[in-house]
């Protein structure tokens, strides 16, 4: 865990900047008043950083070490840092246009330090690379380019079918995209030297097995990615509007330790859903943020197309006040990320549902009969039960006697008699159910 700084100017101290590349990293040491006290190169391996912090060591006590990407080549030693305790924060690599006096190592690296020194509270810190997020990093970033691979995949088929034989090319043309594949993967076409038509069907038939086999994949990661998204934010995948991949997509932005940022505002700014003034004369108003990381402010636009019915109407009051379409997403984007931000760093308990199948059998109800008196779809109670897609205000569903009990709108009591606990099912407390202060 990273340590905060304190006082790093009035102890005795001294601060280290770090240079990161790919092979080698450069260190230099400042004292407590700005002189340079030496710098020195270390390769990029374990035995590098523990010879790094040893030399850093031999100056003193150490207040600070201000390491240059921690998220790319710096990662190995933000790991060694912090599983030394030592303290630490991420320095930005300084712009072009403030390299007046040249570029080298050791000038990046005094620089770092320099800036260790002067502003130590203000300087990020880095995100824990040592968690389950980080797992939920690396399979994002599979996932991600096996989909954008399947996209090519698909295009290439549609492309070569526009110019294939005529007989392949009515053959296929009235086949959507599931059948397509599903289908050509199944075809024969010989060898691939024996003709054009051949050749366009062997092609096809390896497009749609490669087509297949990404989809294969995807389905993996995805499942990999649900029972890790599960275990890190319960509270965040069992909110509606939450899928697997937009929780795994904020929680890779927001890092192992969101309680590295200050506050939600500084979150809605990492996902770009800050809003910019961009007013002039009698005209009032603000802009998208078209910064941040653009992988979380996608996952806040899925969030803000989702059918939740909060959505639907905080958008309604802001079109009847006037704003335009993109001002609504904008701050419909706002709006989703204090309520990210809170889910990942102030959760609410997740009640467990793992005995909702077994209820349901003993009270001898189908999952049709579940979904009818609770007006949501079969497939909904079917992922409740498994655990695909737990519910984050199940708890407030339950009876509670003698206060009140829960019931959904449309159901009386006698239906819902037999199964107390499928209560919990619903898909959101405030719209599906109401409380009735009624006897147990």
């Amino acid at each position: 865990m990273t340590t905060s700084v304190t006082n790093v100017i009035g102890a005795p101290t001294i601060v280290a900047g770090v240079d990161t590349h790919s092979e080698t990293h450069h260190v230099a040491v400042l004292s407590a008043t700005g002189a340079k006290l030496g710098d020195r190169a270390v390769p990029a391996t374990a035995a590098g950083y523990d010879e790094l912090l040893r030399f850093v060591r031999s100056f003193g006590q150490i207040g600070l070490i201000g390491v240059e990407g921690t998220g790319s080549y710096g990662a190995g030693l933000a790991r060694f840092l912090s599983g030394e305790g030592v303290p630490f924060r991420e320095v930005i690599r300084p712009r072009r246009a403030q390299r007046r006096r040249g570029k080298s190592d050791p000038i990046d690296a005094y620089a770092a330090a320099a800036q260790a020194l002067a502003e130590p509270e203000s300087l990020p810190l880095a995100k824990a690379g040592d968690s389950a997020v980080e797992q939920i990093r690396v399979l994002l970033i599979v996932r991600r380019s096996a989909v954008k691979a399947r996209v090519a995949v698909i295009r290439q088929i549609r492309s070569m079918l526009v110019t294939a034989p005529e007989a392949q090319r009515v053959r296929w043309s009235r086949y959507r995209e599931p059948e397509l594949i599903e289908t050509i993967a199944a075809t024969r076409p010989g060898s691939a030297t024996d003709s054009v038509t051949a050749a366009t069907g062997s092609a096809l038939r390896r497009l749609a097995r490669r087509h297949q086999y990404l989809t294969a994949e995807i389905d993996e990661l995805e499942d990999d990615l649900r029972v890790l998204v599960q275990h890190t934010a319960p509270a965040m995948i069992a909110t509606k509007g939450y899928g697997v991949i937009t929780t795994a997509t904020l929680l890779v932005t927001a890092g192992a330790n969101p309680d590295r940022l200050r506050s939600e505002a500084s979150f809605a700014a990492l996902c770009g859903a800050s809003p910019i003034p961009a007013s002039s004369g009698k005209t009032h108003r603000h802009r998208l943020n078209r910064g941040g990381d653009r992988q979380a402010n996608w996952a806040l636009h899925q969030n803000a197309l989702s059918a939740d019915p909060r959505t639907k109407s905080y958008s309604t009051r802001l079109r009847a006040s006037g704003k335009s379409t993109k001002d609504v997403l904008r701050c419909l984007k706002r709006a989703i990320a204090r309520e990210a931000f809170r889910l990942l760093v102030r959760p609410d308990p997740v009640p467990a549902t793992g005995d909702l199948r077994q209820l349901r059998h003993e009270q001898g109800k189908t999952l049709a009969q579940v979904a009818a008196i609770l007006a949501v779809e079969p497939a909904r109670i079917s992922e409740l039960e498994r655990g695909r897609r737990p519910q984050r205000r199940a708890g407030d569903r339950l009876p509670r006697p003698p206060q009140g009990r829960l019931t959904p709108i449309g159901a009386s009591s006698s239906d819902l008699a037999g199964v107390p606990h499928m209560r919990r099912l619903s898909t959101s407390a405030p719209r599906v159910c109401r409380l009735r202060n009624s006897p147990p």
